[in-house]
């Protein structure tokens, strides 16, 4: 099965943002290249919010190229087989923690925005870190930080305090 038809399967058994959910699915029944980065017209994208073991913390990224505060996320690789392996692989590149495990198989939500490159149509998992694991700055990353679930509002955008209260109800 190709990241395509995976995504597909994906999308058509996320049971919330059923208008979002729709436009997702129609991107990529109208677009074969619908995953991947030079499609311009935008692309499927795959992120995931570090919890900590003790679920009362969140690692986020300061971005090197948008200067925010994010999840870990990003592109779709060749090399993906699913998307929920793509939010992981890129959970443990940015973070540094390579033994991640996603807190359920089904994405958390979707967030679509507008990015320098494209429209990302991403798809959001959450992941938990193991306990005692270290983080380790990537390339992609100008800082790693853990923030109480409270301090998130005062540092990133509503996307990502979106993202963490559709995680925390699925905790």
């Amino acid at each position: 099965m190709s990241l395509h038809d995976d995504a597909v399967l994906v999308l058509k058994s996320y049971e919330d943002q059923h208008e979002l959910r729709q436009a997702y699915l129609d991107h990529l029944a109208e677009r074969p290249d619908g995953m991947w980065k030079d499609c311009t017209a935008g692309h499927i994208t795959a992120s995931a919010l570090v919890v900590d073991p003790q679920r009362e913390r969140v690692l986020l990224t300061l971005h090197r190229k948008l200067r925010m505060w994010l999840q870990m996320g990003g592109h779709c690789e060749r090399s993906d087989s699913t998307l929920a392996g793509a939010a992981l692989r890129e959970a443990m590149e940015e973070s540094g923690i390579a033994s991640l495990r996603l807190l359920q198989s089904g994405p958390v939500r979707l967030d679509r925005h507008h990015t320098p490159c494209a429209w990302h149509l991403d798809v959001q998992y959450a992941a938990i870190a193991p306990p005692g694991a270290l983080e380790a700055i990537s390339d992609e990353s100008l800082d790693l930080r853990w923030f109480a679930y409270d301090e998130v509002a005062d540092v990133a955008d509503d996307s990502v305090v979106r993202l963490l209260a559709a995680t925390r109800a699925r905790i």
